[in-house]
């Protein structure tokens, strides 16, 4: 079947074609070029298979895997499909296993995810049985190459993709080196259905426009304002992208009021300040970082609040959003005390994000009948580099200068 063209308007990133959110064949052609294509996709934390024989169920896109640490302490990576007919091999998010059998038929595998046993492969009796030229050997789900990086564990179906250092580019590196810099544990988790295609999450995640303009609670208690010092960075493939911004009481001008907007109002305080009583973490400064690694995972910092973010698609409008806390292990008890109080600030309830969780959807049924035409992308201009400001969209127009590359190379 002939792929179907998608329509970019100029050579540039700055009209992006509504029907990329709503397309069948796109959304296939994704699984492709993307998931199963040269990026490598974040799988889980390395603080999650805590000893030998620890797994953890995911997906790479559409596909389900299975990641799992074996006795040689290394960590490997599988397609969670058994090779006989099909059926999930592991069935559970998580847990410990000697090694996995198939819940239909019995044919087993080890903790790399190679086929070790076929029930009654000999038949019964003499009779029945798999065929002499049968080779275990050659049979099997597909294998992941896995990448560790500050704890973070990726996979990559793809034998093109280039090591995770590389991939990921110096600036990127040192920015989730500055969060992850020493042993963390799991506090806190949620899974959010979005009501959107993945892509306008991501987008989001990527959008420093939006974020002081959308969130009430940004500016009410001035935790995030375009006045603030701070910046976007973007990578040069463009798929990867840090916003970061520090707090300035110097901020709290007249910008916002001068717009007329709904996020600049005096109505409303917290009955519990103590949310935002957090405590100093990083000697940069830096209150807020939002950082992103193509195709689909974020690493957060807003305040003491440490998260990781999974984002998979589920259909051409759907998709889920894996919420996953973090704090230190050295943490004291009052570290974690707070780290506990401002989970309240993000997730699907939080007194930032909710918004975030009904915005894409907002898009996706306001698109509905508009396939041939574009979202207008030109806050900042029409690069797709770093900035020293944030009243921008850079970093979009990179999430797609990165796409187009996978899709169209």
């Amino acid at each position: 079947m002939q792929e179907q063209t998608i329509h970019w308007k100029g050579p540039g990133f700055t009209r992006v074609p509504f029907q990329l959110y709503g397309d069948r064949d796109v959304a296939q052609r994704e699984q492709q070029r993307i998931y199963r294509g040269a990026t490598w996709n974040y799988l889980c934390l390395e603080a999650e298979l805590p000893e030998a024989g620890s797994y953890r169920t995911t997906f790479v896109g559409e596909t389900p895997v299975v990641v799992v640490k074996d006795g040689d302490r290394e960590i490997y990576g599988f397609e969670n499909r058994c090779a006989h007919r099909g059926a999930l091999i592991a069935l559970e998010k998580s847990g410990r296993a000697e090694s996995f059998q198939c819940v239909y038929h019995a044919w087993s595998y080890n903790r790399q995810g190679e086929l070790t046993g076929v029930a009654f492969e000999k038949g019964v009796k003499g009779q029945g049985g798999m065929p002499p030229s049968f080779c275990k050997e050659d049979h099997g789900p597909r294998k992941l190459h896995v990448a560790v990086y500050c704890g973070l564990v990726f996979g990559s179906f793809s034998d093109d993709v280039p090591p995770i250092e590389d991939y990921l580019g110096p600036e990127i590196c040192s920015r989730i080196e500055r969060v992850l810099r020493k042993p963390v544990e799991v506090i806190g988790r949620f899974t959010q259905a979005l009501p959107n295609n993945w892509k306008l999450y991501v987008e989001n995640v990527k959008d420093s426009y939006h974020a002081s303009l959308l969130h009430l609670f940004f500016t009410t208690f001035e935790l995030n304002r375009l006045s603030q010092k701070g910046g976007v960075i973007v990578d040069e493939s463009g798929g990867h992208h840090v916003s970061f911004s520090k707090i300035d009481p110097a901020a709290a001008d007249a910008s916002y009021k001068e717009q007329g907007l709904r996020s600049d109002t005096d109505n409303y305080r917290l009955k519990d300040p103590s949310v935002l009583a957090g405590f100093h973490e990083f000697d940069d400064g830096v209150t807020l970082q939002i950082l992103s690694v193509f195709p689909g995972f974020v690493l957060q910092q807003i305040q003491n609040c440490l998260a990781v973010r999974q984002v998979l698609p589920k259909g051409t409008d759907r998709s889920e959003l894996n919420w996953t806390y973090i704090g230190y292990t050295d943490d004291t008890p009052e570290q974690r005390t707070v780290r506990l109080k401002q989970l309240n600030l993000v997730g699907p309830a939080g007194f930032i994000s909710m918004e975030d969780g009904a915005v894409g959807g907002f898009v996706q049924r306001g698109i509905a009948g508009a396939h041939e035409l574009d979202a207008v992308v030109e806050m900042g201009g029409d690069e797709t580099g770093s900035s020293e400001g944030r009243a921008t969209e850079t970093s979009v127009r990179g999430f797609w200068k990165a796409y187009r590359a996978h899709m169209e190379g």
